[in-house]
């Protein structure tokens, strides 16, 4: 069982990847494998609506987010980690998962998802709300945990000092593995759920 991780942070030792190293350890307890990749430091543009992937399957930018569609497909569940910015992710993550979410067709039903944010200190929940967005009009269960899933810090590594954020991090990856794993075998005995053929309306007619 895969999870990926995206870190959506530009720097180094991030308070991100903090956050990320303490759902690792539980992972690792677990025996569940993960991939972590950083994009906040990558030149990753954002969608055009040209529709390439709609036929090619892919997004006519071959970058970092072609690379990423293989390993999310083959995920389990994916762990979504980003800044706080102006009350808002980092630009360059939300360019990253637009085209991601909206440039692979392959069934994300019943993925395990779950989003993660950092901040000095205001404007965590805007992001965390943000982020989940990604999940639920994908059908993608979220992991919850004790607390709203974020964590404080300034400069790269002060998140260590917090040890309630750490703890909320690992109760989210022990949660997050109860739901991967329940939901596996649910689908052993179950199935998924059924689906019905897609209804598009517009506004204008």
């Amino acid at each position: 069982m895969k999870v990926l991780m995206i870190n959506g942070s530009p720097r180094p030792g991030s308070n991100c990847g903090v956050a990320l190293g303490e759902m690792k350890k539980i992972f690792e307890g677990a025996g569940i494998e993960y991939t972590e990749v950083v994009v906040g430091n990558k030149n990753i543009r954002g969608c055009i609506a040209c529709n390439y992937c709609a036929e090619a399957g892919k997004c006519v930018f071959d970058d970092e987010v072609n690379k990423l569609a293989t390993l999310f497909e083959e995920a389990a569940g994916l762990v979504i980690a980003s800044p706080v910015y102006y009350a808002s992710a980092n630009a360059t993550l939300i360019a990253c998962l637009d085209r991601l979410f909206y440039s692979t067709h392959f069934d994300k039903t019943m993925k395990v998802g779950a989003s993660i944010v950092c901040a000095r200190r205001g404007g965590c929940s805007s992001t965390f709300d943000q982020l989940n967005k990604y999940f639920t009009i994908s059908g993608m269960p979220i992991a919850s945990s004790q607390y709203w899933n974020s964590i404080h810090g300034l400069l790269p590594g002060e998140a260590n000092q917090d040890e309630e954020g750490k703890q909320t991090m690992r109760t989210l990856a022990r949660n997050m593995v109860f739901l991967m794993k329940s939901i596996e075998l649910g689908k052993k005995e179950f199935g998924l759920p059924e689906t019905e053929e897609r209804v598009a309306t517009h506004f204008i007619r």
